[in-house]
């Protein structure tokens, strides 16, 4: 298990982490397998969506605001419940295969870290294991 450090500058925004990942795809011994990545934190997130047009990351986080606004009747009193739904509709982790020490992404899809309530210091937890 390999873990890295990021640090997010908005209140919602999503970061591409393809390459860090990636890396520790290439630091692994494993040629084919599978990569488990993980975000340990409750208001943010991890999905894979298209990463070649900017406006992708706009329009998902827009959406998501639509879906789960900020200010709704929630019973959650730090006032972040919408982080957590959101974290909770996008999810925690991501399983993706490993083949020849690549993630097998397709040709427009990234990975990207999805913060929900910052700007924030956070962790991804990535383990590679053997298929």
């Amino acid at each position: 298990m390999k873990s890295f450090a990021l640090r997010t500058s908005r209140k919602e925004e999503m970061l591409d982490i393809t390459e860090a990942v990636q890396r520790i795809v290439d630091e692994s011994s494993i040629e084919d397998g599978l990569c488990c990545v993980f975000v340990p934190h409750t208001t943010a997130a991890v999905t894979i969506n298209e990463n070649a047009d900017p406006s992708v990351k706009e329009d998902i986080l827009s959406a998501a605001t639509r879906l789960v606004p900020e200010n709704w009747d929630y019973k959650h009193l730090e006032g972040n419940a919408h982080a957590h739904i959101k974290a909770s509709l996008f999810g925690s982790s991501v399983l993706v295969p490993v083949v020849r020490r690549r993630l097998l992404l397709g040709t427009w899809q990234g990975i990207f870290f999805c913060e929900f309530d910052g700007p924030r210091s956070r962790t991804v937890s990535v383990k590679v294991l053997k298929g």
